[in-house]
């Protein structure tokens, strides 16, 4: 089954952080990569530039308008993210576990849909 797991916030969140710190979670980026590729379980992985570099597209009364900037909070920014494709949702919370213990933030775990869901 696959999930996406998924990392949050943005690069203020590594002000008060020690370049060995910082040092050791790129280092450990790369390693899990490298793990769930030989693993058979990677399908995808990304980082994501920081929200300020977004840009925000919603509907106004007379056209569609696009801004400068993320729509949510630079901290609730989605940051990363990797899609597996692991046998259960056991496996995607430890490789969220994993991620998660490195980082020192939460870590989203949600499965991916084949299909949108029925109507209720």
């Amino acid at each position: 089954m696959k999930y996406m797991i998924m990392v949050f916030g943005d690069r203020s969140a590594l002000d008060d952080r020690s370049p060995e710190w910082i040092d050791r979670l790129i280092r450990f980026m790369h390693q899990i990569d490298r793990d769930l590729e030989s693993a058979g379980e990677l399908v995808f992985q990304q980082g994501l530039a920081d929200p300020s570099e977004a840009r925000t597209v919603a509907p106004s009364t007379t056209r569609m308008t696009a801004t400068a900037g993320s729509a949510i909070a630079p901290a609730d920014a989605l940051a990363g993210f990797w899609i597996v494709d692991v046998a259960d949702e056991a496996r995607a919370v430890e490789i969220a576990a994993s991620i998660a213990a490195v980082t020192e933030a939460p870590v989203e775990v949600r499965a991916c849909m084949d299909a949108p869901p029925e109507r209720v």
